[in-house]
């Protein structure tokens, strides 16, 4: 049963990263994200059903437009797969449990604010308020189910302990740590606060971390000075991921449990 909820979650991953890719075009441009459909950015034809298959319809054609033969970025199948990937993921971590439906939706929006940062150094607070929105709901709803009041205040403690460290960063500041990643900081205790509190300080030690090392990577190549911004909120999202997926087994390794 475990498979198959990680091959639902999969295959269900797919077709959202197919619309992250919409959301991660338009949001920064201030666009809808329902109207109109999903278009050719070099001839404007609107595309088929067939021609939105994820990841397989980039193939067929080649990674070109069936109307002008423009080249389609990989980026787009990219986006897919992976998202299809960290949901299968996802499920295969937590199983059936009912908090699982707010971590999907989590997933996406991390997908989609991780690439909207790398493209323009923002993270839009409509996604970010959206993903906390249905997280509430959502996280309400499995606490309802599991009859568990503790959850909930651990991941309202989460959040407001990840939302304020970040902020404290910013105030000292302002120039390298932005008030979307204040934001994104608070999204993400509230869900590793729900898993386990400790879970807060995991993630985003592992963010720091993970940001240092890719760093001086970037400083050492010479494809980054010491002045040259990097986007913080990719690191953030995968240090809360890995957190999610083996933050508790660190956790247990360090405190003897």
């Amino acid at each position: 049963m475990l498979l198959l909820l990680v091959g639902v979650c999969a295959v269900l991953g797919l077709l959202i990263g197919s619309f992250l890719n919409v959301v991660i075009y338009r949001v920064p441009a201030g666009e809808s994200v329902v109207h109109p459909r999903s278009r050719c950015p070099s001839c404007g034809t609107q595309l088929g059903a067939l021609d939105n298959v994820p990841v397989v319809s980039w193939m067929v054609l080649r990674g070109r437009c069936r109307s002008c033969s423009a080249p389609i970025s990989p980026r787009y199948p990219s986006v897919e797969l992976l998202t299809g990937v960290l949901f299968a993921v996802t499920a295969a971590r937590l199983g059936w449990d009912p908090a699982l439906p707010a971590f999907l939706v989590w997933v996406a929006a991390l997908v989609a604010l991780s690439f909207i940062d790398l493209d323009t150094f923002t993270l839009p607070r409509k996604i970010i308020y959206i993903a906390a929105g249905a997280g509430v709901v959502l996280l309400g709803g499995a606490a309802l189910v599991e009859g568990e009041l503790r959850d909930p205040a651990e991941a309202a403690a989460g959040g407001l302990i990840a939302f304020g460290v970040l902020f404290l960063i910013h105030v000292i500041s302002p120039r390298g740590m932005g008030f979307g990643d204040v934001r994104l900081a608070g999204l993400l205790g509230l869900y590793l606060g729900w898993i386990e509190l400790p879970l807060v300080a995991v993630g985003l030690f592992l963010a720091f971390l993970f940001a240092s090392v890719v760093g001086i990577s970037l400083m050492l190549a010479g494809r980054k000075g010491r002045k040259d911004r990097v986007p913080f909120g990719p690191f953030l999202a995968l240090g809360a991921l890995v957190a999610v997926w083996i933050g508790v087994p660190i956790l247990d390794l360090y405190l003897g449990r």
